[in-house]
């Protein structure tokens, strides 16, 4: 059985349209069901592009581009991090495992089978916390042959997980005295970025509200790694200045794969080097400075 679609809307109806519609086009597409979450208005200025979301999204429907459509519509502003946490917890339980995507994702025409495939493949290794479908340029070891690499760090821009996963994580972060105080507890979580620590320091404190940062905090805790393909399957088309929790750059700008091969998975293991690249993209500090230095914490953060 081919994972359900999550995918997450709120008030950017060309983006919203771009990401379904190139969805649409995957191969898979025609067997998968879509549970469409559309958050409510945050303030008078978000309504008429939130009421041209909803408009657009009731529509689909009608065209038979996927198995089917269901879509929920909030009737108050949740905010992502809410809307995430409760949207995937209600399918996954039904439905074992998830594929998620966020309204400003433009994926590869084999995303669906690339994040079906994987799901399958690593569905029992408990190595394995999520799947992601996106990927940023790194410096790839020309003797790396494989089409995939792990990663201590999981990705909120087009991702995977299973039902036996999800339900580890602790949303309220009970422990985090302990972690905030542990020097090496601190250095774990780091290792999928510098920027990681400082980021679970500044949710605690109440400036964010990211539920992906909480994610990656279980997943360091359980020691659990995060596939990623050596060439994206996802583009995020996001990052101009249009998002809640978005700036305006290119750093992480993706070329999305063009192969008609379906990847190839393995039992694989990290990379020493791959890992070190990965890491050094966060660079030293919190990576949301990078994205919008004078911005707001709160309008910039992009991990969740």
């Amino acid at each position: 059985m081919l994972a359900p679609v999550v995918l997450f809307v709120y008030a950017r109806p060309e983006h919203t349209r771009r990401t379904i519609e190139a969805l649409a086009k995957n191969h898979s597409a025609k067997d998968t069901e879509v549970f469409i979450y559309s958050d409510a208005a945050r303030s008078e200025k978000a309504i008429q592009n939130v009421n041209l979301v909803r408009a657009y999204v009731d529509s689909l429907s009608d065209r038979n581009l996927f198995k089917s459509v269901k879509v929920i519509k909030a009737k108050s502003n949740r905010g992502l991090a809410t809307s995430v946490i409760s949207g995937v917890s209600e399918v996954i339980e039904k439905y074992q495992k998830v594929i998620v995507v966020e309204d400003d994702l433009i994926s590869s025409p084999d995303f669906l089978d690339y994040m079906n495939d994987a799901l399958d493949y690593y569905e029992f290794n408990r190595d394995i916390w999520s799947i992601s479908g996106y990927t940023f340029g790194l410096n790839i070891p020309k003797d790396y042959k494989n089409e995939i690499y792990l990663s201590y760090r999981g990705c909120s821009w087009g991702w995977a997980t299973w039902q036996d996963r999800w339900k580890q994580v602790d949303w309220d972060v009970a422990d985090y005295n302990q972690f905030r105080s542990s020097k090496v507890l601190r250095e774990r979580l780091n290792r999928g970025g510098r920027d990681m620590a400082n980021m679970l320091d500044v949710q605690m404190q109440g400036k964010i509200d990211s539920w992906a940062i909480r994610w990656c905090y279980t997943q360091s805790k359980l020691n659990m790694l995060t596939v990623y393909p050596v060439v994206s399957r996802i583009k995020n088309i996001g990052l101009d200045g249009t998002g809640t929790h978005s700036g305006v750059t290119s750093k992480y700008d993706a070329i999305l794969n063009e192969s008609t091969e379906r990847c190839k998975f393995y039992d694989a293991k990290l990379d020493p080097r791959i890992v070190k690249s990965f890491k050094d993209k966060y660079g030293t500090s919190f990576d949301y400075f990078i994205i919008g230095v004078k911005r707001n914490i709160k309008k910039i953060l992009r991990i969740g």
